[in-house]
């Protein structure tokens, strides 16, 4: 009975060091395991590369919209007299809906005015609060008559999708990004 209770702890042993060798020798798993550990870092990568390119391609067709919307007020096509700023934000929100969905009022900030030269409009800067959200101080919808200057500025706040790119990405309060452009033209000798 001794014998056989002095046996017993070493077989044990013996069978654990056999079973860990046996486990560190075993290659079976190891593509799954590679596949596991390269994956988190490629996914990773692809979202942060199709994040980035769809916020490309909304401030591509933010400018778009922005630029389309000048052109008709440069043109007269749009007249300045009783135009409002919901009727802008749903010219520009029409053209923006390929990438944003209903909604988009919510997020679009605009700023249209006239100036007496082209070096006024170019001194006009737009800064950000102290709690990361867009000073609209000053903003107006005030579109000039003919051979007047002026300038129009269109924000966004773009929703950042992917959570883990939200640090890195949002330059805004709530985790967005900040999507702008501006155009300065001279309106046309168009009839009033």
């Amino acid at each position: 009975m001794s014998e056989t209770a002095a046996e017993a702890p070493g077989k044990t042993n013996t069978h654990k060091r056999g079973f860990l060798a046996r486990f560190v020798r075993d290659q079976s798993g190891s593509t799954a395991i590679e596949f596991a550990i390269l994956a988190i870092p490629f996914s990773l990568l692809v979202f942060a590369i199709l994040e980035s390119c769809i916020a490309f391609a909304g401030q591509q067709v933010l400018s778009n919209a922005a630029d389309d919307v000048a052109r008709q007020f440069r043109t007269g096509q749009v007249k300045a007299a009783g135009f409002t700023e919901d009727k802008l934000k749903t010219m520009i929100c029409d053209k923006l809906q390929v990438l944003v969905g209903s909604g988009c009022k919510a997020g679009l900030i605009v700023d249209l005015r006239s100036y007496p030269t082209f070096a006024d409009a170019a001194n006009v800067k737009f800064k950000l609060t102290a709690d990361k959200d867009i000073d609209t101080t000053g903003f107006a919808v005030t579109p000039g008559p003919a051979l007047s200057k002026n300038m129009l500025r269109v924000f966004y706040r773009w929703p950042v999708i992917t959570d883990f790119m939200r640090a890195s990405m949002s330059n805004l309060k709530d985790g967005k990004t900040l999507q702008f452009a501006a155009f300065v033209w001279q309106n046309e000798p168009f009839n009033d």
